[in-house]
């Protein structure tokens, strides 16, 4: 399994990655995700995205930084 993480600062890159997270169940392997909001850091917005086996190439907003991660473990 592999996570991926996008990542957007201020309110354009909140509602991109809202509608990212919306467009993520159409694409094969997705598992599931989470749009992340932190009250230490309200500017930012992130999404948590899990899938089976390689990430796509699922095309992030501008401005967006992204990130593939390898799940190493599991509890």
């Amino acid at each position: 399994m592999q996570v991926h993480y996008a990542e957007g600062k201020g309110e354009a890159a909140r509602a991109a990655l809202h509608a990212f997270l919306d467009a993520l169940p159409g694409w094969p392997g997705f598992l599931g995700a989470e749009l992340l909001l932190s009250p230490a850091q309200p500017e930012l917005t992130l999404v948590a995205s899990r899938w089976a086996g390689e990430v796509p190439p699922v095309p992030v907003p501008d401005g967006v930084r992204a990130w593939v991660f390898q799940v190493q473990a599991n509890r």
